[in-house]
């Protein structure tokens, strides 16, 4: 396959934007196939597709990502239409998924409704190794029920791509962080914590602590890395049921022999989450397999997570609660894994045949015999723009291509065509009836 040509300088204004980039050649069948493989998988498992608009009313995620957290407040490309509509560039799948859910009516179907979906998102934060303002993400999600076993099929599912796309050495966090029962008994003791040491606190944190407690166990900066480490835990708080909850999705991550830790400090940076909190990464190199991948990056990156969020429905307008849980992969950080498997996509079909004219009378039914290949599924290369045989063989040579099928003047006029072996430079006159037939068996050969 050919290299996409080198990127030539242009003036910053017309460059693409900061944090986004084409997807050219090698790098589009990467994201193709990972992504054709995905929805294999999630097809397998009973999911159906979901595709939501790039642009989603504001009100979507302002009202359901909740007070505090990143996304909302420093993250999101809003604009204004010429109407006066306030849009959003959806920083995240899973409140979309539910506004479509609510909106087409999605309660009457058989419940539960298990949806995946793949696209770009948008977050306006600074772009750094795996972290992109346009990003790729695979999500999943099941809707209309509270079963523990959905939660575990989420993370299964998940864990079944990414073993596919080559990242065997998985690693599952999983958290419980309560419901509307427990869990304010748990902010209150997590904000009494922290008020303890409100002067040592990053400047985030002290302003987390006002609006959104739970996001204090989610802070990167150093200054709080001890205060977080024996903060109090959400799991002791939990209460009857949602113990019983996390205690059955743990069991079923145990009997499907998936590796996993539990990390009671693990919250995600959503409000809508409730009970099951889960992050998925590749376990980090030991420090003997660091040695040996000399300069290679072996950062560890989290590839995926999610979560249940039974009280996403009512922040967008449902009269009673809708649960449902999901995840996601960020296919970005899946492709920077030095063990992601590249995936050939549906859509390529390694060619076998490469396709040879020569003279007008040739180049007019030259679209006529690739339409006989195309309907006999036979893949092909050619080169119609060019006129010379030396260089439309040099071509085939170049790609690999073990048949060329050679349409002259001459063969024009008889309905016929040349194929020729170009490993043994043998070849034979054919109909063009017989065409298709005849690349078939040869192929079987």
């Amino acid at each position: 396959m050919q290299k996409p040509p080198e990127k030539k300088q242009r003036p910053e204004s017309f460059a693409s934007p900061k944090g986004m980039h084409d997807l050219i050649g090698e790098e589009f069948y990467k994201y193709q196939g990972f992504f054709d493989k995905a929805s294999e998988v999630a097809v397998y498992y009973g999911f159906k597709p979901i595709a939501t608009p790039i642009l989603e009313r504001e009100d979507v995620f302002t009202s359901s990502l909740g007070e505090g957290t990143d996304i909302r407040d420093k993250e999101m490309y809003t604009l204004k239409t010429k109407g006066g509509d306030h849009l959003v560039m959806r920083p995240e799948g899973t409140a979309a998924v539910m506004r479509s859910y609510i909106e087409h009516g999605m309660q009457t179907l058989p419940q539960p409704v298990m949806l995946y979906y793949y696209g770009p998102f948008f977050r306006h934060e600074n772009p750094q190794h795996g972290r992109l303002r346009e990003l790729r993400q695979f999500g999943l999600e099941i809707l209309g029920t509270t079963k523990s076993i959905t939660d575990a099929m989420i993370i299964r599912t998940l864990t079944i791509i990414l073993e596919e796309a080559g990242i065997k050495d998985i690693l599952v966090e999983i958290n419980s962080i309560g419901d509307k029962e427990c869990r304010p008994a748990y902010l209150r003791e997590l904000t009494a914590y922290y008020r303890k040491h409100i002067e040592s606190l990053c400047p985030h944190c002290k302003e987390r602590l006002k609006t959104n407690p739970l996001r204090l166990l989610d802070c990167k900066d150093e200054r709080c890395q001890p205060f977080k480490e024996n903060a109090p835990n959400s799991i002791a708080s939990l209460c009857s049921s949602c113990r019983a909850h996390f205690k059955e999705v743990v069991e079923y991550l145990e009997a499907m022999n998936i590796s996993y830790e539990i990390n009671p400090r693990l919250v995600r940076g959503l409000d809508y989450y409730t009970r099951t909190a889960f992050e998925i990464s590749e376990r980090p190199l030991s420090p003997e397999d660091q040695l040996l991948a000399g300069e290679r990056d072996v950062t560890a990156l989290s590839l995926g997570g999610g979560g249940r969020f039974d009280y996403l429905g009512r922040a967008l307008g449902s009269k009673k609660d809708i649960p449902g849980v999901g995840g996601g992969i960020g296919v970005d950080r899946v492709l920077m894994s030095p063990n992601h498997k590249p995936l050939d996509p549906r859509i390529i079909k390694k060619p076998k045949v490469c396709f040879i004219q020569l003279g007008f009378e040739a180049k007019l039914k030259s679209l006529s015999i690739i339409e006989i290949l195309r309907k006999a599924r036979i893949p092909v290369v050619q080169s119609l723009p060019k006129d010379n045989l030396s260089v439309q063989l040099s071509m085939a040579e170049k790609l690999g291509v073990p048949y060329a099928v050679i349409f002259g003047q001459k063969e024009a006029m008889d309905g016929t065509v040349i194929v020729r072996d170009m490993a043994s430079r043998s070849q034979e006159t054919v109909k063009l009836d017989d065409l298709p037939e005849y690349i078939k068996k040869i192929k079987q050969h």
